[in-house]
């Protein structure tokens, strides 16, 4: 069959994210442990705290103090070894979610000295699956700073896997901050609080210092409503130009299932609007993991999104949004509506 864009007679034809096939050496891959785009310019000065939540003035003020403390010490011998922190070996940002805390994550990794990595649990697992645990520690190990966004605990094998690493990344010297993932149907707040993330970190727990970030409660929002779906015309329409990718969603999701996650990023490099043709119920949860990975990527570049078929907003089935990754899925919902909204 013809592609749809000579189907309908468009001269250009866009790019299509199911042909690339990115490769990203070791090398890259630690060097682009930095905060998202949505975030590359953010800073201390730049946060401004509600007056009426001193918490996340608070909070600034303890980041602030944090990020002077990593400054490395001045050396009295060519092989002197640094001394051991004398402050807590990490922070976490506890807290609901829409109050600052990426942005203080990353205003922290702004403001410490290098050798630094930011990056998302999600990302973290991905990373050792891709090198192996051993070559992450070494890789890692050499950091005065490790900031982990989104810290979650719905799979027991990767939170015992994070947890273990950052007991070695700790013998090593590493200082650590991380966020928390919310919990949408948690009782009481909608977030997992300071004794849940403490406890997975067992024997490392004393050696964190939870610094709280209050503001409104979100816990009766509910997920924003998606724009409707265009028509298969508009979308290809949509993919004319530079800059633009035009792909049917069932392929795509096919090319995902044959990259690592850690090379999603690197398949969306040069594209600023993602076209999608054909989108229907994701069909399993293996399939529905690898797309909350994609849409995280394309929400960190702010990537356009330009759909037909179904509604972004039905994207996942009731027994999914009911299940152990739920907080995925509603993340990626919310963020799949932004990015419609964004082309909208």
């Amino acid at each position: 069959m013809a592609p749809i864009s000579t189907q309908l007679n468009f001269p250009a034809v866009p790019t299509r994210l199911a042909d690339r096939r990115p490769e990203v050496a070791v090398d890259s891959l630690i060097a682009g442990l930095t905060p998202p785009p949505l975030f590359a310019d953010v800073r201390f000065d730049s946060y401004r705290p509600d007056p009426a939540e001193p918490t996340q003035a608070e909070a600034a003020a303890v980041l602030r103090r944090f990020a002077a403390e990593l400054a490395p010490p001045a050396r009295k011998g060519l092989f002197r070894r640094s001394p051991p922190p004398a402050g807590p070996a990490g922070v976490y940002l506890d807290g609901g979610f829409g109050v600052g805390k990426t942005h203080l994550l990353a205003s922290l990794w702004h403001a410490a000295p290098s050798p630094k990595a930011y990056v998302t649990f999600v990302e973290l697992t991905q990373l050792a699956g891709a090198l192996g645990f051993a070559r992450l520690v070494t890789e890692l190990s050499g950091m005065r700073l490790l900031a982990i966004d989104e810290f979650e605990l719905d799979d027991p094998g990767d939170t015992v896997l994070v947890s273990t690493l950052l007991a070695r990344l700790d013998e090593a010297g590493v200082r650590f901050a991380a966020t928390s993932n919310t919990l949408p149907d948690r009782l009481g707040e909608e977030r997992f609080a300071a004794q849940d993330f403490l406890r997975e970190i067992q024997s490392m727990a004393a050696r964190f210092a939870s610094v709280r970030v209050d503001g409104p409660d979100y816990r009766h929002r509910g997920l924003p409503a998606a724009p409707a779906p265009r028509n298969e015309a508009a979308v290809v329409e949509a993919a004319q130009g530079a800059g633009a990718s035009l792909d049917d969603f069932g392929e795509l999701l096919a090319q995902l299932a044959t990259l690592h996650p850690s090379r999603y990023g690197a398949l969306l490099d040069g594209v600023r609007r993602v076209c999608l043709t054909g989108v229907a119920p994701v069909p399993d949860q293996n399939v529905a993991l690898r797309l909350v990975v994609l849409v995280d990527r394309l929400y960190d570049r702010q990537i356009e999104l330009v759909t037909s078929g179904l509604q972004l907003d039905a994207l996942f089935s009731a027994e999914m949004l009911a299940g152990g990754y739920r907080k995925k899925y509603r993340r990626a919902i919310s963020r799949l509506v932004a990015l419609a909204r964004l082309a909208a």
